[in-house]
Protein backbone atom coordinates (compact mmCIF):
# COMPACT_ATOMS: atom_id res chain seq x y z
CA UNK A 1 0.00 0.00 0.00
CA UNK A 2 1.02 3.70 -0.75
CA UNK A 3 1.03 5.09 2.76
CA UNK A 4 3.17 8.00 4.04
CA UNK A 5 4.19 9.65 0.69
CA UNK A 6 3.17 11.88 -2.16
CA UNK A 7 2.19 8.98 -4.05
CA UNK A 8 -1.26 8.74 -5.03
CA UNK A 9 -3.08 5.70 -3.42
CA UNK A 10 -3.59 2.71 -5.91
CA UNK A 11 -7.21 2.43 -6.36
CA UNK A 12 -9.14 -0.82 -8.21
CA UNK A 13 -12.07 -0.41 -10.16
CA UNK A 14 -13.90 -4.24 -10.19
CA UNK A 15 -15.77 -4.31 -13.35
CA UNK A 16 -18.77 -7.07 -12.88
CA UNK A 17 -20.74 -6.88 -16.59
CA UNK A 18 -21.26 -10.21 -17.57
CA UNK A 19 -23.46 -8.65 -21.04
CA UNK A 20 -21.06 -6.63 -23.68
CA UNK A 21 -23.70 -4.71 -24.86
CA UNK A 22 -24.22 -3.54 -21.71
CA UNK A 23 -20.55 -2.39 -20.23
CA UNK A 24 -21.07 1.59 -20.72
CA UNK A 25 -22.47 1.78 -16.95
CA UNK A 26 -18.45 0.07 -16.19
CA UNK A 27 -16.78 2.35 -18.53
CA UNK A 28 -18.84 5.95 -17.23
CA UNK A 29 -17.75 4.35 -13.33
CA UNK A 30 -14.48 3.85 -14.49
CA UNK A 31 -14.21 6.88 -16.12
CA UNK A 32 -14.88 8.81 -12.40
CA UNK A 33 -11.74 6.74 -11.23
CA UNK A 34 -9.14 7.77 -14.20
CA UNK A 35 -6.28 7.42 -11.96
CA UNK A 36 -7.72 3.57 -11.08
CA UNK A 37 -6.54 0.59 -12.93
CA UNK A 38 -9.47 -1.74 -14.08
CA UNK A 39 -9.80 -5.13 -13.34
CA UNK A 40 -12.51 -7.76 -14.98
CA UNK A 41 -13.69 -9.94 -12.15
CA UNK A 42 -16.18 -12.02 -14.05
CA UNK A 43 -13.06 -12.83 -16.94
CA UNK A 44 -10.65 -14.09 -13.66
CA UNK A 45 -8.89 -11.17 -13.25
CA UNK A 46 -8.12 -10.31 -9.70
CA UNK A 47 -6.91 -7.45 -7.22
CA UNK A 48 -3.68 -7.30 -5.65
CA UNK A 49 -5.09 -7.20 -2.15
CA UNK A 50 -1.53 -5.88 -0.99
CA UNK A 51 -1.24 -3.66 -3.20
CA UNK A 52 -4.54 -1.85 -2.81
CA UNK A 53 -5.46 1.06 -1.47
CA UNK A 54 -9.07 1.53 -2.15
CA UNK A 55 -11.93 -0.93 -4.21
CA UNK A 56 -14.87 0.06 -6.60
CA UNK A 57 -17.17 -2.53 -6.78
CA UNK A 58 -19.36 -1.76 -10.05
CA UNK A 59 -22.87 -2.90 -11.08
CA UNK A 60 -24.05 -5.18 -13.03
CA UNK A 61 -26.62 -6.98 -14.99
CA UNK A 62 -25.81 -10.49 -13.26
CA UNK A 63 -28.02 -11.20 -10.42
CA UNK A 64 -26.30 -11.89 -6.98
CA UNK A 65 -28.34 -15.02 -5.96
CA UNK A 66 -27.17 -16.48 -9.26
CA UNK A 67 -23.99 -17.25 -7.52
CA UNK A 68 -24.38 -21.68 -8.55
CA UNK A 69 -24.07 -20.42 -12.33
CA UNK A 70 -22.20 -17.61 -11.96
CA UNK A 71 -19.08 -19.24 -9.35
CA UNK A 72 -17.09 -15.63 -9.10
CA UNK A 73 -20.05 -14.38 -7.59
CA UNK A 74 -18.74 -16.13 -4.50
CA UNK A 75 -15.49 -15.55 -5.24
CA UNK A 76 -16.42 -11.61 -5.05
CA UNK A 77 -18.47 -12.56 -1.37
CA UNK A 78 -14.76 -14.05 -0.21
CA UNK A 79 -12.88 -10.84 -1.59
CA UNK A 80 -15.57 -8.60 -0.28
CA UNK A 81 -14.71 -10.30 3.06
CA UNK A 82 -10.91 -10.28 2.80
CA UNK A 83 -11.48 -6.30 2.35
CA UNK A 84 -13.46 -6.03 5.52
CA UNK A 85 -10.84 -7.43 7.60
CA UNK A 86 -7.98 -6.06 6.20
CA UNK A 87 -9.99 -2.66 6.67
CA UNK A 88 -9.35 -1.67 2.68
CA UNK A 89 -11.62 1.58 1.83
CA UNK A 90 -14.41 0.16 -0.54
CA UNK A 91 -16.63 1.39 -2.39
CA UNK A 92 -19.70 -1.21 -3.65
CA UNK A 93 -21.94 0.57 -6.68
CA UNK A 94 -25.77 -0.76 -7.61
CA UNK A 95 -24.44 -4.33 -7.51
CA UNK A 96 -21.70 -3.80 -6.07
CA UNK A 97 -23.63 -2.58 -3.09
CA UNK A 98 -25.99 -5.86 -3.26
CA UNK A 99 -22.64 -8.39 -3.32
CA UNK A 100 -21.39 -6.34 -0.22
CA UNK A 101 -24.56 -6.99 1.90
CA UNK A 102 -25.18 -10.30 0.71
CA UNK A 103 -21.32 -11.37 1.55
CA UNK A 104 -22.20 -10.11 5.28
CA UNK A 105 -24.90 -12.20 5.44
CA UNK A 106 -27.86 -9.64 4.18
CA UNK A 107 -30.53 -10.70 1.56
CA UNK A 108 -30.91 -9.68 -1.98
CA UNK A 109 -34.20 -10.09 -3.94
CA UNK A 110 -35.81 -9.36 -6.89
CA UNK A 111 -38.27 -6.58 -6.92
CA UNK A 112 -39.13 -5.55 -10.35
CA UNK A 113 -36.86 -2.48 -12.10
CA UNK A 114 -36.51 1.02 -11.32
CA UNK A 115 -35.15 2.90 -14.12
CA UNK A 116 -35.44 6.61 -13.51
CA UNK A 117 -34.55 9.92 -11.35
CA UNK A 118 -35.57 9.22 -8.19
CA UNK A 119 -35.47 11.63 -4.64
CA UNK A 120 -33.06 9.94 -1.54
CA UNK A 121 -32.76 10.25 1.64
CA UNK A 122 -29.15 10.58 2.61
CA UNK A 123 -27.00 10.18 5.77
CA UNK A 124 -25.54 12.89 6.93
CA UNK A 125 -22.17 11.04 5.93
CA UNK A 126 -18.55 12.63 4.15
CA UNK A 127 -19.17 10.18 1.64
CA UNK A 128 -22.20 12.10 0.64
CA UNK A 129 -20.66 15.63 0.82
CA UNK A 130 -22.11 18.19 -1.84
CA UNK A 131 -24.24 15.05 -2.93
CA UNK A 132 -28.17 16.48 -3.52
CA UNK A 133 -30.85 14.07 -3.47
CA UNK A 134 -32.01 13.47 -6.84
CA UNK A 135 -30.35 10.32 -7.74
CA UNK A 136 -30.29 7.97 -11.00
CA UNK A 137 -31.44 4.52 -10.38
CA UNK A 138 -31.21 1.51 -12.54
CA UNK A 139 -32.10 -1.87 -11.04
CA UNK A 140 -34.57 -4.63 -10.88
CA UNK A 141 -32.67 -6.38 -7.57
CA UNK A 142 -32.74 -4.43 -3.86
CA UNK A 143 -31.04 -5.83 -0.39
CA UNK A 144 -34.16 -6.25 1.62
CA UNK A 145 -32.28 -6.68 4.92
CA UNK A 146 -28.27 -5.29 5.04
CA UNK A 147 -25.50 -7.31 6.25
CA UNK A 148 -23.93 -7.84 9.70
CA UNK A 149 -22.23 -4.80 10.75
CA UNK A 150 -23.82 -2.61 8.41
CA UNK A 151 -25.65 0.43 8.74
CA UNK A 152 -28.74 2.11 6.40
CA UNK A 153 -27.26 5.62 5.00
CA UNK A 154 -29.35 5.90 1.75
CA UNK A 155 -33.53 5.32 1.30
CA UNK A 156 -35.62 5.76 -1.31
CA UNK A 157 -39.12 5.74 -2.05
CA UNK A 158 -39.07 1.90 -3.89
CA UNK A 159 -35.65 1.00 -1.84
CA UNK A 160 -35.61 1.01 1.72
CA UNK A 161 -31.96 0.11 1.80
CA UNK A 162 -30.23 2.47 -0.59
CA UNK A 163 -27.07 2.94 0.95
CA UNK A 164 -24.96 1.14 3.26
CA UNK A 165 -21.66 1.71 5.44
CA UNK A 166 -20.09 -0.72 7.67
CA UNK A 167 -19.85 0.50 11.56
CA UNK A 168 -16.52 0.02 11.40
CA UNK A 169 -14.40 -0.71 8.70
CA UNK A 170 -14.36 1.59 5.76
CA UNK A 171 -16.96 0.28 3.75
CA UNK A 172 -20.03 2.28 1.41
CA UNK A 173 -22.24 1.07 -0.65
CA UNK A 174 -25.50 2.35 -2.49
CA UNK A 175 -27.89 1.23 -5.25
CA UNK A 176 -27.79 4.45 -7.11
CA UNK A 177 -25.67 4.94 -10.40
CA UNK A 178 -23.30 8.29 -9.46
CA UNK A 179 -21.75 7.79 -13.13
CA UNK A 180 -24.59 8.10 -15.17
CA UNK A 181 -25.68 11.97 -16.39
CA UNK A 182 -27.34 13.61 -19.27
CA UNK A 183 -24.90 11.97 -22.04
CA UNK A 184 -26.85 8.60 -21.38
CA UNK A 185 -30.44 9.96 -21.41
CA UNK A 186 -31.36 8.55 -24.82
CA UNK A 187 -29.64 5.29 -24.70
CA UNK A 188 -31.07 5.01 -21.02
CA UNK A 189 -34.38 5.73 -22.54
CA UNK A 190 -34.27 2.99 -25.42
CA UNK A 191 -33.04 0.27 -23.55
CA UNK A 192 -34.77 0.60 -20.11
CA UNK A 193 -37.94 2.94 -20.70
CA UNK A 194 -36.14 5.56 -18.53
CA UNK A 195 -38.48 7.82 -16.82
CA UNK A 196 -37.20 11.69 -15.12
CA UNK A 197 -39.65 11.41 -12.78
CA UNK A 198 -40.07 15.05 -12.95
CA UNK A 199 -36.90 15.88 -12.59
CA UNK A 200 -33.60 16.47 -14.81
CA UNK A 201 -30.37 15.34 -14.90
CA UNK A 202 -29.36 19.59 -13.86
CA UNK A 203 -30.29 18.44 -10.19
CA UNK A 204 -28.13 15.33 -10.19
CA UNK A 205 -24.91 15.73 -8.70
CA UNK A 206 -23.89 12.12 -7.28
CA UNK A 207 -20.79 12.25 -8.80
CA UNK A 208 -19.21 14.28 -6.25
CA UNK A 209 -19.40 10.63 -4.73
CA UNK A 210 -16.37 9.95 -6.63
CA UNK A 211 -13.93 12.76 -4.91
CA UNK A 212 -15.39 12.41 -1.48
CA UNK A 213 -14.44 8.10 -1.84
CA UNK A 214 -10.94 9.42 -3.44
CA UNK A 215 -10.46 11.72 -0.08
CA UNK A 216 -11.26 9.29 2.36
CA UNK A 217 -8.51 6.83 0.52
CA UNK A 218 -6.34 9.55 0.58
CA UNK A 219 -7.19 10.18 4.16
CA UNK A 220 -6.56 6.28 5.43
CA UNK A 221 -3.27 6.40 3.47
CA UNK A 222 -1.50 9.91 4.34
Amino acid sequence: MTTGNADPPALYVVRNEVDPDCEFHCDALAAGFPDAEAVDFVAGDRVPLDEADGVVLTGSTAAVYEADSRPWIAEQEAFVRELVDREVPTLGVCFGHQVVNSALGGTVEKVGTTAGLVEATLADDPLFDGVGPIVASLHGDAVTDPGAGMEVIASAPHARVFGTRHRSAPLWTFQFHPELDASHRDLLVEKYDWESGGHSFEDVTAGRVFENFRALVRARTA
